[in-house]
C-alpha cells in the first residue's frame, strides 16, 4: 500500500496540471474566436471537458482565468521572440514576421477591443512592454553611443516599424507577400542601423 501512495500523489498531480493546461487551452481558443464579452466560462468548460466549478477552482472566475491564460500566453510570445539574434536586422524580422504571421490577426482583434473591455487595456499594455523590451534587446547595438533624448527617438522609431499596425499595413492592407512584408520592414530598418 505505501509503494503506491507516492505514485498515486504524483499521478493526481500530473493529471490536475493536464488539466489545468487543457483548461487554459481551451481559454485561449474561445478567447481569440469570440468578442472578448462574450466569453463564457460555461464555454470553456464544454471545450476542456471539465465542469465550470472545476475552471472556477482552478483559476477562480473569469478575471483569474484570463489572467492565467495571458500569463502563459505571453510566456510563449516571449520565449519565441528571444530566438531573434541581436544586432541581425533580418534574422530579427524573420522571427517577428513568425509571430505575426501566426498571431499578427488575433493581436489586432483584441487591441480593437482594449477600450471596449474592462482588463484588455493591461493585457495590451503588457504585449505592448514586450514588444519595446523585445526591440531595445534586439536592436540595442544600434542604440550605443546614442545621446539619451535620441535614444528615445530611435527606440520609438524601432518600436513603430516593427509594431503589429505596421505588418498590417503591408501585409493585410497593401496586399505583400510574407517575403515582401520581410524585405519592406528590413527596408525601414535600415536608415536607423546603418552606420551603426
Amino acid at each position: 500500500m505505501q509503494t503506491s501512495r507516492p505514485y498515486t500523489m504524483v499521478a493526481r498531480a500530473e493529471a490536475s496540471a493536464a488539466t489545468g493546461q487543457r483548461i487554459l487551452d481551451a481559454a485561449v481558443e474561445v478567447f481569440w474566436e469570440l468578442p472578448t464579452d462574450q466569453i463564457s466560462l460555461d464555454e470553456v468548460g464544454r471545450r476542456a471537458s471539465v465542469t465550470v466549478q472545476t475552471v472556477i477552482r482552478r483559476f477562480g472566475g473569469r478575471e483569474g482565468l484570463l489572467a492565467a491564460a495571458v500569463q502563459r500566453e505571453s510566456e510563449k510570445i516571449r520565449s519565441q521572440r528571444l530566438q531573434a539574434p541581436v544586432g541581425d536586422v533580418a534574422g530579427a524580422v524573420h522571427v517577428l514576421m513568425d509571430h505575426y504571421e501566426a498571431l499578427g490577426d488575433r493581436v489586432l482583434k483584441m487591441l480593437a477591443e482594449e477600450d471596449r473591455i474592462p482588463g484588455l487595456r493591461n493585457i495590451a499594455d503588457r504585449g505592448r512592454a514586450v514588444h519595446a523590451d523585445w526591440c531595445g534587446r534586439v536592436f540595442g547595438t544600434f542604440l550605443r553611443g546614442v545621446q539619451p533624448a535620441d535614444r528615445a527617438r530611435r527606440l520609438a522609431q524601432f518600436v513603430t516599424v516593427c509594431d503589429v499596425y505596421t505588418w498590417k499595413l503591408l501585409r493585410r492592407q497593401a496586399g505583400l507577400s510574407r517575403r515582401q512584408t520581410e524585405l519592406a520592414l528590413v527596408e525601414l530598418l535600415h536608415p536607423l542601423t546603418e552606420g551603426a
